[in-house]
C-alpha cells in the first residue's frame, strides 16, 4: 500500500501581530451597525484629524492591558475601543455629572463594583480598577440582554431604563434590538460612534486616518511600593516625566501615595527596574514629606492651619478644601511629616480616610423697625434669635419695650455654601449608566471633558 503523503499540506505559521491595532481587528466580534447615525459620526471623527491623533497617542498606555483582559474574558475586542467614546482616553475626565476616570463610573456604581474612593485615592480613575470593574460591568449587562448592542445602551443609560424600553416594545408588539428601542439622543449615538472608531481603526486609509504605532507589548509593569512616597519623587526615582507618572497613577488624588492603601504603581515597563534600583539607593532624606493628621473637633481651616504649622492657603490646597468652609471633627488632612516621624500612615487610615466639610455661618446685619406693641422679646421670637443676643446689639434689656418705628440692628447667621463629605464615595449613580437599583440619571455625559 502507497503511503498517502501528498495530502498532507504545510501549515501557515500563525504569527502574532507586531501592531496592537492588528491584534484587535483580529478580535473584533460584535454585529456590525450601520445606518445614517454611523456615517455621521464617521464623517465626524475623519474631519478631525489632530483629535483621533490626541485620543489615540494618549491610548497607547492603556490599550495593551485593555485587549489583554478582553481576551481573558473572551469578550470583543471592540470594548476596547469604548474609553474613546466615554472620556476620550482621558483617566483624569470628569463629567459634569461628576463621573469619574476613563470608564467614567459614578460614585455609587464605581462603589458597587468595589473601586475604593477615599482622601486619598480613587479607583475610578485606576488604570488596573476601573478597567476590571467595567468589564465586570459590560459582562453583567451583557448577561442581562444577551446582546452587546443592549449592553451597551444600559452601560450608558442604565440597565432599568433599557430594560423598560424592551418591555414598552414588548406590549406594542415592537421589536426590541438597539435600533427599535425609544431612547434618548446620547444613548442612540453611543453606539453608532463606537461603530465610528471601529471602523476607522478597521479601516484607517479609507478615512484618511493615521493611527500611531502601538507595539504588541505591554507599556507598563507594577512596582511594589514598601513605604509612603511624594509623587514628585516616585517620578524622579523612575526616571519618568511626572505628567507620565500621573498618567499612569491617575488614581493617586494627592501629593504623596500611602503604601497602605495603595500597594503597587504603574511604571513604563523599561522604567521599573530603573525606580527599584533608584529607590533602594536612596539616602537624600525620607521618601514622603507627609504625613495624616485627624481632626480632633470641627474647626475653621485656618484654625487646622495654625495647629499644623501650615499656610492656610496651602492646606487648603493639599486638602482640596474650598473656602468658608468648617472641617468637621474626624476628617483626616494631609499635613507636613517632621523628620522625626519615622512611621509611614497606618493601614486603616490610608484605606478609611475620609473630609467632612459644613458650611461657616456668618453674620449677616440688618437693622429693622418696630411694629406697634413690638418688645425685645417678640422681635427676637420674629427673628428666630435669642432676647438677650437683640438685648445686647442694642444696649437695651431683655425686657425692653419697643417704641413704634425705631430701628433694631438684628443680626442672622447665614449660611455661605452647600455642606461636603469628601472621600466616601456613597452618594451619586453610575454617570448615565445609572444606579443599580435603577434610578434615573443623567446630564450630558462629558461636558467636562477635554479632548
Amino acid at each position: 500500500m502507497q503511503a498517502v503523503t501528498d495530502l498532507a499540506q504545510p501549515v501557515a505559521p500563525i504569527e502574532a501581530p507586531i501592531e496592537l491595532w492588528d491584534r484587535m481587528r483580529r478580535g473584533f466580534r460584535m454585529p456590525d451597525l450601520d445606518g445614517k447615525l454611523v456615517t455621521e459620526r464617521e464623517q465626524w471623527y475623519a474631519s478631525r484629524p489632530d483629535y483621533i491623533q490626541r485620543m489615540t497617542e494618549r491610548s497607547k498606555k492603556y490599550l495593551f492591558h485593555i485587549v489583554e483582559e478582553l481576551e481573558k474574558r473572551n469578550m470583543p475586542a471592540e470594548l476596547a475601543l469604548l474609553p474613546f467614546i466615554e472620556s476620550a482616553f482621558n483617566p483624569q475626565a470628569v463629567s459634569s455629572a461628576k463621573a469619574a476616570g476613563m470608564w467614567q463610573f459614578m460614585p455609587r456604581t464605581g462603589t458597587y463594583f468595589e473601586l475604593k474612593q477615599n482622601a486619598f485615592r480613587d479607583d475610578r480613575r485606576d488604570v488596573l480598577a476601573s478597567t476590571r470593574a467595567a468589564l465586570d460591568y459590560l459582562q453583567k449587562l451583557h448577561g442581562m440582554f444577551g446582546d452587546w448592542h443592549l449592553a451597551l445602551a444600559a452601560y450608558n443609560w442604565g440597565e432599568g431604563n433599557v430594560g423598560r424600553a424592551i418591555a414598552r416594545n414588548k406590549r406594542a408588539g415592537l421589536g426590541t434590538s438597539y435600533l427599535d428601542l425609544t431612547m434618548p439622543a446620547e444613548t442612540r449615538l453611543y453606539v453608532p460612534k463606537l461603530q465610528a472608531v471601529k471602523n476607522i481603526v478597521a479601516r484607517p486609509e479609507a478615512f484618511q486616518a493615521e493611527l500611531p504605532l502601538i507595539e504588541n507589548h505591554p507599556y507598563f509593569q507594577e512596582v511594589r511600593l514598601t513605604r509612603d512616597i511624594d509623587v514628585t519623587l516616585a517620578a524622579k526615582l523612575a526616571d519618568v516625566q511626572l505628567e507620565d507618572f500621573k498618567a499612569l497613577n491617575p488614581a493617586a488624588n494627592r501629593p504623596v501615595i500611602l503604601a497602605a492603601g495603595t500597594p503597587q504603581i504603574l511604571l513604563p515597563w523599561d522604567n521599573a527596574k530603573v525606580f527599584v534600583r533608584n529607590f533602594e539607593a536612596y539616602t537624600l532624606g525620607q521618601y514622603a514629606s507627609w504625613t495624616t493628621w485627624s481632626v480632633p473637633k470641627t474647626m475653621s481651616s485656618a484654625e487646622a492651619a495654625r495647629q499644623t504649622g501650615m499656610n492656610e492657603n496651602e492646606l487648603r490646597s493639599v486638602n482640596n478644601i474650598p473656602s468658608r468652609m468648617l472641617i468637621k471633627a474626624g476628617s483626616t488632612l494631609l499635613v507636613p511629616r517632621s523628620a522625626k516621624v519615622d512611621k509611614d500612615v497606618a493601614s486603616h487610615v490610608a484605606e478609611n480616610g475620609h473630609m467632612s466639610l459644613s458650611p461657616e455661618k456668618v453674620s449677616r446685619r440688618s437693622t429693622v423697625k418696630a411694629r406697634q406693641g413690638d418688645t425685645v422679646a417678640s422681635l427676637a421670637r420674629r427673628y428666630r434669635v435669642s432676647a438677650m443676643d437683640v438685648a445686647g446689639w442694642n444696649n437695651v434689656t431683655a425686657s425692653s419695650a419697643l417704641q413704634p418705628g425705631q430701628s433694631v440692628v438684628i443680626y442672622q447667621s447665614v449660611k455661605v455654601a452647600g455642606s461636603k463629605t469628601a472621600g466616601k464615595g456613597k452618594n451619586g449613580v453610575k454617570n448615565k449608566n445609572r444606579s443599580q437599583a435603577g434610578k434615573k440619571t443623567n446630564a450630558p455625559k462629558v461636558a467636562a471633558i477635554k479632548p
